[in-house]
């Protein structure tokens, strides 16, 4: 007994020393804000407080397409894609509560509902009465479910190696043992007691693994890159967002998606080490009607990874689904 006390106090002592010499202040919102908002940058104050940061940009007269980002990142991951989207179609994008610039939130609400009124709220705001809503990762899983909730706004779906319902995450026989690592925050987070020092420590020794491992090792993640994560998460406020988010989803009730008939663009990277490929069959067999793209040589994160030729399929989509 007295040499399990002394482990415990040991490691406990250990846990100590290493959250003292990784605490890290968190970087003030107005900083952070003025370095990533631009003339674009809009915030909406919903009802409950929640300041929202959004951005409505492209061709005014053209169908609108609402983009909603992933875990972790914000509304800047599809910069890449206004470009060329935005010449023919208006392009909404919107940072979720404990994320980019819309961050904490006075109401402390981070799971999936918080994310459908949020999308709401913007979209009504923009008097949007129907548009294309497409999402990346956990972006994706907002998507199906503000489908879900107000089926007669969304015209159709874009699904970006999007998270799934339930328990369809499962690896296939083929991702073995040359799977490349996920990010390893990810992981630790499903942890009580990383939870519990998360809000306090410096998330750098994390993010340039885990933005490796999730946009397969791209060029794309240069220094400004890593800057743009660290910085947003730093903001005042996001960390202890992110800790009650994560734990809020695990308590998320996992919905059915088979009643949802909107024309549908599933997009893959097969080297995605967040949410394996094995996925896309469940989305194909469950969804009325779909169209699937699959990128070989892209991660989780295609759309930064490669825009040209991902934005390139979405305008094929996105004229096919006009023409009908």
């Amino acid at each position: 007994m007295k040499i399990v006390k002394w482990l415990v106090g040991s490691l406990a002592a250990l846990l100590l020393i290493g959250a003292i010499f990784l605490f890290k202040k968190d970087i003030p919102a107005a900083t952070v804000d003025a370095k990533y908002s631009n003339a674009a940058s809009r915030f909406l104050v919903m009802d409950n407080g929640s300041r929202v940061h959004y951005r409505d940009q492209g061709n005014k007269d053209g169908l609108a397409v609402v983009l909603i980002h992933g875990a972790m990142a914000s509304l800047h991951t599809w910069e890449p894609w206004i470009a060329i989207l935005g010449q023919d179609y208006r392009v909404v994008t919107l940072d979720l509560p404990a994320h980019g610039l819309t961050g904490q939130v006075p109401s402390a609400e981070y799971g999936s509902e918080a994310f459908t009124q949020t999308i709401h709220a913007v979209t009504n705001n923009l008097a949007l009465e129907q548009f294309v809503l497409g999402g990346n990762s956990m972006g994706g899983g907002a998507t199906w479910r503000y489908t879900l909730a107000y089926p007669e706004r969304v015209k159709a779906m874009l699904l970006i190696d999007s998270v799934p319902p339930g328990n369809w995450q499962r690896p296939s026989s083929e991702e073995g043992e040359n799977k490349k690592a996920p990010p390893v925050g990810f992981s630790l987070l499903r942890q009580d007691w990383f939870r519990a020092i998360a809000r306090y420590i410096d998330p750098a020794p994390l993010i340039g693994q885990g933005l490796r491992s999730a946009y397969n090792d791209s060029p794309v993640v240069d220094q400004k890159l890593i800057d743009r994560y660290y910085e947003l998460i730093m903001r005042e406020g996001t960390r202890n967002a992110i800790v009650s988010r994560t734990r809020s989803y695990q308590n998320a009730t996992p919905p059915d998606v088979s009643a949802l008939a909107q024309p549908t663009l599933v997009m893959w990277g097969a080297q995605d080490s967040v949410i394996p490929v094995s996925v896309v069959p469940a989305f194909e067999e469950t969804l009325a009607n779909t169209t699937t793209v699959i990128y070989d040589d892209l991660g989780h994160i295609p759309m930064e990874e490669d825009p040209v030729r991902t934005a390139a399929d979405v305008l094929v989509f996105l004229q096919t689904l006009q023409q009908d």
